[in-house]
């Protein structure tokens, strides 16, 4: 992973940390559609989130070696971190299904992770038209509208996981998961927050 020496590649750094929330996202979709194939998934989002990872630290270095920034210092690290977090996310959840050796599927875990798979989408988009307030307003207002829509979910799928399951450790399992579903769908909307906050600052 080289080093981009013009300060207007920082939004390069920016859309590959973005691109690799978006990868994971589906993949994570994939494990719970396919979980008979599970491993596979979790070695691929595993191998996004070292990427985010080693990306998220290229940019924090160069904040330190680049004379002149985009925008504030403190915000750029803030943005990576935020979607570095994603992927973090998404990949302690894969990593749980592995744990808990999920081995059917879950319909309501299809259905949220699928709309994470649009939250994301939708970061990816927000992060590479970063410099178009208008484009980042409106993205943030779909975030709000996916985690919305993933709370309704989130809440349905909970309660019937206490009504119509009576294997206790089924319930544990799966209360974590979709508990880890909806946190990586929050962060989603998170980084819609700081982006608004940068457009407004630079506008």
């Amino acid at each position: 992973m080289r080093l981009l020496p013009k300060n207007e590649n920082f939004y390069e750094l920016f859309a590959e940390i973005a691109q690799r929330v978006s990868g994971a996202a589906v993949l994570l979709h994939q494990l719970f559609e396919d979980p008979a194939n599970r491993s596979s998934y979790v070695a691929q989002i595993k191998r996004l989130e070292h990427e985010a990872d080693y990306l998220t630290h290229d940019v924090i270095i160069r904040i330190d070696k680049t004379f002149v920034t985009p925008f504030d210092r403190e915000d750029i690290h803030t943005l990576v971190s935020e979607l570095d977090d994603v992927v973090d996310l998404l990949d302690g959840t894969a990593r749980r299904a592995e744990i808990f050796n999920i081995t059917s599927v879950c319909k309501p875990a299809v259905v949220l992770s699928e709309v994470i798979v649009r939250a994301a989408a939708t970061v990816e988009l927000a992060v590479r038209g970063m410099k178009d307030p208008k484009l980042v307003k409106s993205s943030a207002l779909e975030l709000k509208r996916l985690e919305e829509e993933g709370d309704a979910i989130y809440h349905e799928a909970m309660g019937s996981l206490f009504s119509d399951t009576p294997d206790p450790i089924e319930v544990i399992k799966w209360k974590e998961l979709y508990d880890k579903l909806e946190d990586s769908l929050d962060q989603c909307e998170d980084v819609a927050n700081v982006l608004e906050s940068i457009a407004i600052k630079n506008s």
